[in-house]
């Protein structure tokens, strides 16, 4: 029999989650292609390891920006291509009549034509049926919130291309609000200050790796700050140059796009009704996503909220769980959900 899936269409990670077998993909978002004949030669983890790595006529992409398909063909061709290597660890997936039910995780907020987009993606790639769930939803039933109840629950869900602030209760959205500021706007945001400050060019790996390995949104000292050497291109003679990054100057460098997350925060429990309020305060807040593990980044929003903030056990996967979870609550979910079937009428 064919297993439905759920699916986390991340601007970082692609992840696929069955309720049989759990989570059985987790790979970057990154496709690599021929730039003159668009031939894809890699997917996932062996396109990443190629990211500013290739010779002129390869280029590796990623075709979904800032939680969103940008390029839609290519997104078809990545999806397509992680099924496939599922199916060759034994899944099943594709050439099975009648297809499967997909379940895709997609950030709040986005536009008509966006949601258009995912869901033909999906039925490009043998769907029977697809449905759309958003992230900050998916997340709270990843995390084991029970998001059918009469509670206020509050989930930060941060990932690779946006940010998604929301309160649910009910099984569906009260409040929420969506950044286009997460992830990668942190690498960015690191790349441009080593630039300014240091007038050196590194790439978004390094400053990725700098992000993990010595990054944080605060420090209560400077004892706890680490650091590292970096290597990039000076940009006043263009010749290698090292230098040495620490925490201190990571946390300057995020102060901006740190700021935008708290204040949509801040700004979302202002919208959120009182009794719903009245719960958060007693439950606490709740981070998922790859950016939720930045290091205190809870305990900055605690500090700014004045309300308890703790980060899911299993924050990169909550969404590809909660979409998973999300199958066999569809009657439950109802409006909260976008099928197909509403845009094939049409």
């Amino acid at each position: 029999m064919a297993e439905d899936i759920g699916i986390d269409l991340g601007t970082a990670t692609f992840l696929i989650y069955t309720k049989q077998r759990g989570l059985i993909l987790k790979e970057p978002s990154v496709i690599a292609m021929n730039r003159d004949t668009r031939q894809v030669r890699a997917v996932g983890d062996d396109a990443y390891r190629m990211i500013g790595r290739t010779p002129e006529n390869i280029v590796a992409v990623r075709p979904v920006r800032d939680g969103v398909i940008s390029d839609k063909v290519l997104t078809e061709k990545m999806i397509g291509m992680f099924l496939q290597k599922v199916n060759i660890g034994g899944g099943g997936f594709l050439g099975l009549r009648g297809g499967v039910k997909m379940m895709i995780g997609v950030p709040s907020n986005i536009s008509d034509v966006e949601k258009r987009a995912v869901i033909n993606a999906a039925m490009q790639n043998n769907a029977r049926r697809a449905y759309l769930i958003e992230e900050p939803l998916a997340a709270a039933l990843g995390a084991g919130l029970k998001v059918t109840d009469p509670i206020g629950s509050m989930i930060v869900d941060v990932g690779g291309g946006s940010a998604d602030i929301a309160v649910i209760s009910m099984g569906g959205i009260v409040v929420s609000e969506s950044l286009r500021v997460a992830g990668d706007e942190f690498d960015e945001s690191i790349m441009r200050y080593l630039r300014r400050r240091h007038n050196v060019l590194i790439g978004e790996r390094t400053a990725e790796e700098i992000k993990i390995h010595v990054g944080a949104a605060m420090i209560h000292d400077e004892a706890e700050s680490l650091a590292a050497e970096v290597r990039g291109r000076d940009l006043s003679d263009g010749l290698p140059k090292t230098i040495s990054v620490d925490t201190i100057d990571v946390i300057e460098a995020l102060s901006e796009p740190l700021t935008k997350i708290v204040e949509a925060t801040r700004r979302v429990l202002e919208m959120t009704p009182p009794e719903l309020v009245s719960d958060i305060v007693d439950r606490g807040i709740i981070m998922t996503g790859g950016g939720s593990l930045l290091k205190n980044f809870d305990e900055l929003l605690r500090q700014t909220t004045g309300i308890p903030v703790a980060v899911a056990e299993n924050a990169v996967e909550a969404v590809a769980v909660g979409t998973g979870m999300a199958l066999d609550m569809i009657p439950e979910l109802g409006d909260s959900l976008v099928s197909s079937d509403q845009y094939i009428r049409r």
